[in-house]
């Protein structure tokens, strides 16, 4: 009979691969975050993944609690745990490392694979091992399985709607600057509007958030009255702001926006003279760049370099790569060549809002994913704490946060591999394209992470993707259909590798002789 802290190295070692699983998601999944925004030039790869680093890691405290649960007892059939649970944590063992596995496995070559689609395939694959079929509710995986298909159409329907819109309202008038003024605002408050109620609606566990919840009218309320005043302060600050930077070409500062009505209007041509100073200089500044870059070079070689300085070029490495490579693929090239070119001051428009956007979608990226790799670990605390069986037990808000962490060092680390994959060559991306995908991404991950339902956000972006490509003007020769298909073609691998994986581990472990 199991007592209480019975086993406490199968939780060290849950510990661990929970651990590499997280750090796994976030770097496989930075591609879906921030992928559109780093290949549309509005952000840098550096600022994405800084701006993740809290966007990822509040999306998992504050929403990562329903999918968890789904992940943690929605897959196995625990019942059949109940007289033997020590047996339940070797299965979430077995399952962390089979996922976390792979998922390495899968980043290290850039391919951008389903991480829920990696968890589920690994706990089935154990719980197979443990019980047979009969260890597996087979009704939740069919719910998760529906969820994988509906949701990268899902993502694609409500991204052609904000695409079409966008265009038609916006893009193809004469005037579209000036419309654009208008819906930028318009953008922003819906954006907060929905964000808003998804984390006051679902709350984080065990907060006064929750307890809100209960009256759908207050967090409806309140999410309307955050998005009308961000609308108001768009219109009357930004929208002025953005005018005079983009299309008045003035020399305007980040924080002007905040008091923009009382700056004094800027002289252009000091920024014209300037631009034209920076051409004139480009080969010059160029040269002392690339010997710098070789100077710093002969310093690495020869071990010049202190320790120290070493762990922070390594830690920070992924924060220098480049992911928007585009122009180097001719296929790339001539699907970016079929798409349709919109006015230039007005896609600047849609950069502002596309930072926002990528944002939320990386909020709600963490609100679903984390489950992945806590869901498992969640399982094995409160066996290891209680010695016993609760799929209803709520997840400690410390494995949130121990999983908000991992995917942030995932992020900054190494997620690269898999940016530099989808970057900009699977289809032309531009700020709003980019906006359109994201919105409709991050609206369909937090809907389904309300409903419970661990979709992927891989199927999600690459729905929405999708989309943006078949309506960019060039029809199906606006995609870059080689690369779809290899992306589909890893989507078929994840589940059977990790399932395959844990069950064999959990087979060799289990029948071991006085291992358990």
């Amino acid at each position: 009979m199991m007592q209480v802290h019975d086993y406490t190295f199968l939780f060290g070692i849950g510990l661990f691969f929970a651990f590499m699983d997280a750090y796994g998601i976030g770097a496989n999944d930075v591609a879906n975050s921030f992928a559109t925004s780093v290949g549309s030039g509005s952000i840098t790869l550096a600022q994405a993944l800084i701006i993740a680093c809290f966007c990822e890691f509040g999306g998992a405290f504050l929403l990562g609690a329903n999918t968890t649960e789904t992940i943690k007892g929605g897959i196995v059939e625990t019942s059949l745990y109940t007289a033997n649970p020590e047996i339940l944590m070797l299965t979430m063992v077995c399952a962390l490392i089979g996922s976390s596995t792979w998922v390495l496995f899968a980043t290290s070559r850039g391919w951008p694979v389903s991480t829920t689609h990696a968890i589920v395939g690994a706990v089935t694959g154990a719980g197979i091992s443990a019980f047979g079929l009969d260890g597996i509710q087979w009704s939740g995986i069919v719910k998760i399985v529906l969820s994988w298909v509906i949701s990268p159409l899902a993502a694609g329907l409500v991204c052609a709607l904000i695409f079409l819109f966008t265009k038609f309202v916006v893009l193809v008038h004469d005037d579209s600057f000036r419309r654009g003024l208008i819906a930028i605002p318009a953008y922003f408050g819906i954006a907060l509007t929905v964000n808003v109620f998804y984390i006051i609606y679902k709350g984080a566990p065990n907060s006064s958030l929750k307890s809100a919840s209960t009256n759908i009218g207050i967090p409806v309320g309140i999410a309307f009255g955050v998005g009308a005043v961000v609308f108001l302060w768009c219109y009357f600050f930004m929208g002025p702001f953005l005018k005079r930077k983009i299309q008045d070409h003035e020399d305007l500062r980040w924080f002007h926006v905040f008091y923009i009505p009382f700056v004094a209007k800027r002289e252009k041509a000091a920024v014209v003279a300037e631009e034209e100073h920076k051409n004139e200089k480009g080969d010059d500044i160029n040269a002392v760049i690339e010997g710098e870059a070789d100077a710093s070079l002969v310093k690495l070689e020869s071990g010049e370099k202190t320790f120290g300085q070493k762990l922070k070029a390594k830690i920070f490495h992924g924060l220098h790569q480049d992911v928007n490579n585009a122009e180097h693929d001719e296929r790339a090239q001539a699907v970016h060549d079929m798409a349709t070119k919109f006015d230039p001051d007005t896609e600047r428009l849609f950069s502002a809002v596309q930072v926002i956007t990528a944002c939320f979608t990386s909020f709600a990226h963490g609100s679903n994913d984390v489950a992945n790799a806590i869901g498992p670990l969640a399982t094995i605390y409160y066996i290891w704490e209680n010695a016993k069986i609760d799929s209803k037990a709520p997840v400690p808000i410390w494995i949130l946060a121990f999983g908000g962490v991992a995917i942030d060092l995932g992020l900054m680390t190494y997620g690269y591999h898999v940016m530099r994959t989808l970057g900009n060559k699977m289809t032309y991306m531009s700020p709003t394209r980019g906006f359109s995908a994201e919105m409709g991404t991050s609206i369909t991950i937090l809907t389904c992470s309300k409903l419970a339902l661990p979709v992927s956000s891989t199927h999600c972006i690459t729905g929405a993707t999708t989309a943006i490509g078949l309506l960019s003007g060039g029809g199906f020769k606006s995609l870059n259909w080689r690369l779809l298909l290899g992306v589909f073609a890893s989507w078929v691998l994840t589940l059977p590798a990790a399932g395959l994986t844990s069950g064999i581990i959990f087979a060799f472990v289990a029948r071991s002789p006085q291992l358990l």
